[in-house]
């Protein structure tokens, strides 16, 4: 069994209505098409409750609220895969009394910031025991200010000692540095349309992915649940990544 927990938010498109974000909604979506058992943990303002975390209930994986004061709040835009955003509210910080009770045949948790902010490294360490965790590298390199989304490396070097798996966007690894030097025993780089690059201990291989033409809005958690659901479920690193790319091409062309 798997698990998610993460900070559901708030995203703004010109045009357009708000719409439920934060990794547990694309990890919901994903988990449509796997077949694992998997629970998540969603957390936002409690007046925001019935607005976002109804529509991950309604994708059928099981879902508890964490309660919370904030929301995070994105105004987003895209040009190609290239992403801009705009942060109007920072989520909720969780601390490790935050953590739930998950149980116990769960083996691997994926952790799901939306800013450095979320997820402090002794919160990480709670989530780790006894259990692999993967991390999505927004919470290493995102600041928490509001204003344009900004990246930096000013994270807690800790954090690193408690993951398994890091997953990172393109730009993300370019703050970051050369990902094959990162001290974590996994590191998977996502390109966007152009697939996913897995690092071994020094190591990489590149992993295609299918052309995918649609709003790559959540691609990244998807891709993390699938790459999770693999790992737990006995695939090696290579063989996850590609699973984790079929499921974000399958998704988004949905």
């Amino acid at each position: 069994m798997i698990a998610l927990l993460g900070n559901l938010s708030r995203d703004l498109f010109a045009g357009q209505e708000p719409r439920p974000g934060g990794g547990p909604f694309p990890a919901a979506r994903a988990l449509r098409r796997l077949d694992v058992r998997a629970e998540l943990h969603a957390r936002c303002a409690l007046e925001d409750r019935d607005a976002l975390v109804l529509p991950v209930a309604r994708l059928g994986t099981a879902v508890r609220y964490v309660p919370g004061e904030s929301t995070a709040t994105f105004r987003i835009s895209y040009e190609g895969d290239r992403r801009s955003m705009v942060i109007e509210a920072i989520g909720d910080v969780w601390s490790p009394d935050d953590v739930p009770r998950l149980r116990d045949n769960v083996r691997w948790v994926h952790v799901a910031p939306l800013a450095r902010s979320d997820f402090p490294a002794e919160t990480l360490a709670r989530i780790a025991r006894g259990r692999r965790v993967s991390l999505d590298g927004q919470g290493l390199v995102r600041v928490p200010e509001i204003g344009e989304l900004r990246l930096d490396a000013s994270y807690d070097p800790a954090m690193l000692s408690h993951i398994q798996t890091l997953k990172l966007a393109e730009e993300e690894a370019e703050v970051l540095g050369d990902p094959a030097a990162i001290p974590v025993p996994e590191v998977v780089v996502t390109h966007g349309s152009r697939g996913a690059t897995v690092y071994l201990g020094g190591v990489a291989e590149h992993v295609p992915a299918f052309g995918i033409d649609a709003d790559p809005t959540g691609a990244g958690d998807a891709f993390s649940i699938a790459y999770v659901a693999a790992r737990a479920a006995g695939l090696p690193p290579v063989a996850a990544a590609r699973r984790g790319a079929t499921v974000v091409a399958d998704m988004l062309t949905e």
